[in-house]
């Protein structure tokens, strides 16, 4: 009984050393197989390569717009947390919320703004990266699957952009969102099911606002991230970013 005992303590002791060591694997070998397994080893470092041809750091081949984009997606995720806080997903106090943040809140028009364009700004920029990785022909083996994965990204930044014109409740929002699901009706046999399903019944109200913000706040933020972490775990399990191709290859 004492010893069982006396390893349970010794198993409590050696507790933070674990952890430690599964955040920072320390590996013995050669100076350059130890820089390498650190940042294999190391959950921050592993976001990078350890090697990395010449030609991926050319400003002019990515133009860092895949960088951009995941930027603009943070940007996003905590101006539209601060807004949750003075938002209620409701047709009598959504519009008055968006004019409390106009000329009540401190700075709640440079809040919303800031949510504003970088919606806005996101769709540009992962459309101009699908545009670049087309045109650089980084689409091809073996990075198609993660190409697939690009287009789902570009789907769901589609999707949120959307989904999120209807929270301001105004007169803009309320249109185009009987214009964007009268245009789903015209779907072959599923058409009607399809509007009914997004707006929760016949028209938009009630249901069409509470449904939109739960997929825009919720559900679609999180498919977002999930593919976005397996999009950067196939970037390097792919060999890195994609390279043009010279001479000296």
């Amino acid at each position: 009984m004492s010893e069982s005992a006396g390893s349970f303590r010794e198993s409590i002791s050696q507790l933070p050393r674990n952890i430690k060591e599964s955040v920072f694997r320390p590996e013995e070998g050669t100076p350059e197989q130890e820089r390498a397994a650190a940042i294999f080893g190391n959950v921050f470092l592993h976001l990078h390569s350890v090697r990395v041809h010449i030609n991926s750091l050319r400003a002019a081949y990515t133009f860092g717009l895949g960088l951009i984009s995941f930027f603009l997606f943070l940007l996003l995720t905590v101006s539209g947390i601060l807004l949750m806080f003075y938002y209620t997903p409701s047709t009598q106090l959504a519009y008055r919320n968006m004019k409390d943040l106009e000329y009540v809140v401190s700075f709640g028009i440079v809040l919303r703004n800031v949510h504003r364009w970088s919606a806005h700004a996101m769709v540009a920029f992962v459309f101009l990266h699908m545009c670049r990785v087309f045109y650089t022909g980084s689409y091809k083996a073996p990075r198609e699957f993660n190409w697939v994965i690009g287009v789902c990204l570009l789907l769901l930044t589609l999707f949120l952009s959307f989904t999120g014109y209807l929270l301001p409740w105004d007169q803009l929002a309320f249109w185009a969102i009987t214009v964007g699901s009268n245009i789903a009706a015209y779907m072959p046999w599923i058409g009607d099911n399809v509007r009914f399903l997004i707006l929760g019944g016949n028209e938009v109200g009630q249901m069409a606002l509470l449904r939109f913000y739960v997929l825009h706040v919720a559900l679609l933020p999180l498919v977002a991230a999930i593919l976005l972490a397996v999009h950067f775990w196939r970037i390097r399990k792919d060999g890195g970013l994609s390279r043009p191709q010279d001479q000296s290859d």
